[in-house]
């Protein structure tokens, strides 16, 4: 019996509208108006209908609604308007490049991993606060030039949509995703393979264009690994403890793996909270048996390139791992490095802890991290309390965890209301006005 497979059908668009294909498939439509705008036009009642996803919207569009847009001149002066200004983003030399160009700096590369990017809806790659961080970090640095390219998973079922049922229960339901009706591609010829517990897992990579940023996002669904294999990306923070540990090899590992395969050169990693801090383990590994480093050299090396960003304030929200799941899955890593698997279990221990204690991820965070940091002044005061056993010499106050505030991609999440209010007020851009010119927003008028 031959098994069903579904295959998504692609609006064909008429050679005057092509530009509309580029628009919807980067998510710079997701905080830019005007873009937005475009897509408006198409198709008002379609656009509502699809919860604001330009490439479901294509898809929904008659053949004869397309045909009469690609005979409008007003609509065809807009939608290449609107290309130009997507086109020059891509290409103009933002505040990084004026700024590094100034300084005469190295840096050109930042990989910045994450369990999940809350970028639009019509990605649901998220489940709240870490991710919307995340995807607002993606929009930040493409409005500012800073070369960062995101890793992190793609999750064939996304996160849960719940409900009431009629007695008042809450119910999940997950629906299965299609990434060919998404905003994103295939990246042709590149998998990425990892081992788990001494089986291979083979990976696919999917990009998503964030303005300027690349998103590169591993899926363990394809033919060449088993039923389990493939649920590895299933939903996000699914399952037990053990598909948590599976996840995050596949995202650290796999994610400094990907990168290699894709030609990505990278300065500088970035751990957004612990789940993505297998990477260092692997980079320590291709130091010690690609560049010959002992251990304490490659740790030294990894270390020198590392941010990491704790988010959770109590002990309990720290992912641990037991050194039995532990021996399962890196016992070969150990071996590999030629150290004893007590060295391991070390990196994620605070002082003088029992080897037979759970991994600590946070802890190996901060070990493995040259710069680290909470997400606001509090934060940063509770993590220097917490994990201050790491540095027992040193009093709470001076351990070497900082803090940057989470912020908010300001054109995500003011309203157009609002945009238009500060615009008239904060001429011309209210986004870059400095202290001095805020003060003019006590003379707004609505």
């Amino acid at each position: 019996m031959r098994a069903l497979r579904s295959f998504t059908v692609q609006a064909s668009l008429p050679e005057a509208l092509a530009p509309l294909r580029e628009l919807a498939m980067n998510l710079r439509w997701s905080w830019d108006e005007r873009t937005r705008d475009v897509f408006r036009w198409v198709d008002p009642d379609t656009w509502d209908v699809t919860g604001h996803d330009p490439v479901r919207l294509l898809g929904l569009v008659g053949a004869a609604r397309l045909e009469a847009l690609a005979e409008d001149p007003a609509f065809l002066a807009f939608l290449a308007e609107v290309h130009g200004d997507l086109q020059r983003h891509l290409s103009a030399q933002l505040w990084f490049q004026q700024r590094e160009q100034a300084k005469n700096s190295a840096l050109r590369a930042v990989g910045y991993f994450s369990p999940e990017f809350g970028i639009a809806e019509a990605l649901p790659q998220y489940s709240g606060g870490l991710g919307v961080l995340a995807g607002d970090h993606l929009k930040a640095a493409s409005g500012l030039g800073v070369p960062l390219t995101g890793v992190g998973l793609f999750y064939r079922q996304g996160y849960f949509r719940q409900a009431l049922n009629a007695d008042g229960w809450q119910e999940e339901t997950y629906p299965r995703l299609d990434p060919h009706a998404m905003a994103v591609s295939l990246v042709e010829g590149v998998r990425v393979h990892v081992e788990l517990e001494g089986a291979e897992l083979a990976a696919q990579v999917w990009q998503a264009q964030v303005g300027r940023i690349r998103l590169y996002l591993l899926d363990s669904d394809v033919d060449e690994n088993d039923a389990d294999g493939r649920l590895v990306t299933d939903r996000l923070y699914g399952g037990g403890t053990e598909h948590r540990l599976r996840q995050e090899i596949l995202l650290g590992i796999g994610g400094v793996r990907a990168l290699d395969a894709l030609g990505e050169t990278t300065q500088v990693f970035h751990t957004n909270e612990g789940h993505a801090g297998f990477l260092g383990l692997e980079r320590i590994r291709q130091a010690m048996t690609g560049d010959a480093l002992s251990f304490d050299e490659a740790v030294e090396a990894v270390r020198s390139a590392t941010v990491f960003t704790t988010h959770t304030p109590v002990p309990a929200g720290i992912d641990r791992f037991p050194r039995e799941l532990m021996e399962r899955y890196f016992k070969h890593w150990a071996a590999d490095c030629g150290v004893a698997f007590d060295q391991l279990m070390a990196l994620g221990h605070f002082p003088g802890e029992a080897p037979d204690q759970p991994f600590n991820m946070a802890v190996m965070g901060l070990r493995l991290a040259g710069m680290s940091n909470g997400v606001s002044a509090l934060h940063g005061v509770v993590s220097r309390k917490m994990f201050q056993p790491l540095w027992p010499q040193v009093p709470a106050e001076e351990v070497p965890i900082g803090h940057v505030t989470n912020g908010v991609h300001a054109h995500t999440w003011v309203s157009r209301e609002m945009d238009d209010l500060l615009s008239q007020a904060l001429m011309p851009s209210w986004y870059e006005a400095d202290a001095e010119d805020w003060q003019r927003v006590l003379s707004a008028r609505d």
